[in-house]
């Protein structure tokens, strides 16, 4: 069976045992610094949850449709994002969630922290429910928070060819712990004129596929984990 929920009939999944996992990619629309493109967030979801397909006997994990716009308020001020703001996508978690009750479950591989509030709102009333669901998020040690070198390496490895390396600059250099009050009061635009939390010109593609295969690696230990 396909790695993709999208490519298989109704059929192919009647009867069907063991049932399978349905791994959804969480992502955005918004602004990645002048550099990135708007899609990142994205990209980087789908990417880790192809992974966790492949780690898989074939057919165990699909890959269910992205949600490509969520939650994206606090990057208003930047042209070019789209957000259907907490309370839509907490909605659509749930009720996706929920319509997935012929798989084995659903695997939120979540590639923007700005949606952890609605997901895991949503992932606590499905549980509260008895339906099986995971919102796993990626965590790079040292990491910088937003279109820095972290994400811009990521992005490297996947979609060299939309990295403007010849645009990248640096943004304000705190961790997001020492940011996120005066982020979720003003906006990113406000803290960071450029849209950059972190420094992105150190950014390179060995990094980025060593952090994707460190990422996936994770992945697929919880979810190995969390469906026994």
């Amino acid at each position: 069976m396909t790695g993709r929920l999208g490519d298989v009939t109704w059929t192919d999944l009647w009867n069907v045992a063991p049932r399978p996992i349905i791994a959804i990619p969480v992502g955005s629309c918004e602004q990645h610094g002048p550099h990135l493109p708007l899609d990142t967030d994205t990209r980087i979801a789908v990417a880790l949850a192809e992974g966790l397909a492949t780690s898989f006997e074939p057919g165990d994990v699909l890959i269910g449709p992205t949600i490509g716009a969520t939650s994206s308020g606090e990057h208003a001020g930047f042209p070019g994002t789209l957000s259907i703001g907490a309370t839509l996508l907490e909605q659509t978690i749930v009720e996706l969630v929920r319509s997935a009750d012929w798989s084995a479950g659903v695997v939120l591989v979540n590639g923007h922290g700005g949606n952890a509030r609605p997901v895991q709102r949503a992932t606590n009333l499905l549980l509260g429910e008895g339906r099986r669901v995971l919102a796993w998020w990626p965590h790079v040690r040292n990491g910088d928070a937003h279109a820095g070198e972290t994400e811009t390496s990521i992005m490297l490895a996947i979609a060299p060819a939309l990295v403007r390396m010849s645009r990248a600059e640096a943004g304000r250099p705190e961790q997001l712990v020492d940011l996120i009050d005066e982020l979720r009061a003003d906006g990113v635009r406000a803290v960071s004129p450029n849209g950059i939390l972190g420094d992105p010109r150190g950014a390179t593609v060995g990094h980025g596929k060593a952090l994707l295969t460190r990422l996936t690696i994770d992945l697929v230990a919880a979810v190995d984990e969390w469906r026994t």
